[in-house]
């Protein structure tokens, strides 16, 4: 069963990852357009991949914790990348909530961020999942 659960948290992970990596390329769009049917479209591919986002993540999770709480996976001595791992969840989970909070402000047309801003925030989840891959595989510490 081990083999499996790690199965399903790898592919869970995989398409949680996707949408992270794409939400915020939308608002880089949002926060450039002037065309309120093209902002329209947007929104409506935003709100879309954010409630499939959730989705994702639940089942992301609850297969991470039965990995780590089921199966002992980073406990004890010795495994101390576990902890800078269950950081980078953390971090996730909250953007993950913060791109749900922009969408609002999109949704109001309350946005007050620019496009390059929207750039730079989308590179999280880059740099996370290029520390959590290394903690998990390579375990330094």
């Amino acid at each position: 069963m081990y083999l499996w659960v790690k199965a399903l948290h790898i592919i869970f992970v995989a398409s949680w990852f996707a949408g992270l990596f794409y939400l915020p390329r939308i608002y880089v769009n949002l926060a450039m357009e002037t065309d309120p049917k093209a902002t329209a479209r947007l929104l409506l591919m935003a709100r879309k991949l954010y409630r499939f986002m959730l989705i994702l993540m639940i089942p992301t999770l609850i297969f991470g914790l039965w990995l780590w709480l089921g199966y002992g996976i980073g406990k004890g001595p010795g495994n101390a990348w576990m902890h800078v791992k269950l950081a980078i969840v953390v971090l996730l989970v909250g953007y993950h909530f913060a791109c749900g909070s922009l969408l609002k402000k999109f949704e109001k047309g309350a946005n007050t961020r620019s496009n390059v801003w929207y750039r730079w925030f989308n590179e999280v989840p880059t740099i996370a999942l290029f520390i959590a891959v290394i903690m998990v595989v390579v375990k330094p510490f």
